[in-house]
C-alpha cells in the first residue's frame, strides 16, 4: 500500500465546454499514472448543467445536497437526491 501526502489544489470554475451556468470544481485527489481515478467536489449554482457526455469506464456520483438527474440517451432520466 502506498500513502501520499495530500496536496491542495485550488478550486476552479467549470470550463464552458463542459458546463452551462456557474459551476465550481474542487479537486480532491488524482491517482498517479497509470491509474485513471480522480475525485472532485462539483458545486452547481441553480440552473447550471453539464454538457452531454459519456464515461466509457464509468463514473460514481455522490449527491450531497440538492438533486440531480443523470441520464442516458433514449433512457428516461433518474432523479438523484442527497444520501442520508
Amino acid at each position: 500500500m502506498e500513502s501520499n501526502e495530500l496536496v491542495h489544489n485550488p478550486p476552479g470554475k467549470g470550463p464552458a465546454d463542459w458546463f452551462t451556468g456557474t459551476v465550481r470544481i474542487d479537486p480532491l485527489f488524482q491517482a498517479p499514472a497509470p491509474a485513471r481515478v480522480a475525485g472532485a467536489s462539483v458545486t452547481f449554482e441553480p440552473g447550471a448543467r453539464t454538457a452531454w457526455h459519456t464515461h466509457p469506464l464509468g463514473q460514481t456520483l455522490i449527491v450531497t445536497a440538492g438533486c440531480g438527474g443523470p441520464s442516458a440517451r433514449a433512457v428516461p432520466s433518474r432523479r438523484s437526491i442527497p444520501a442520508m
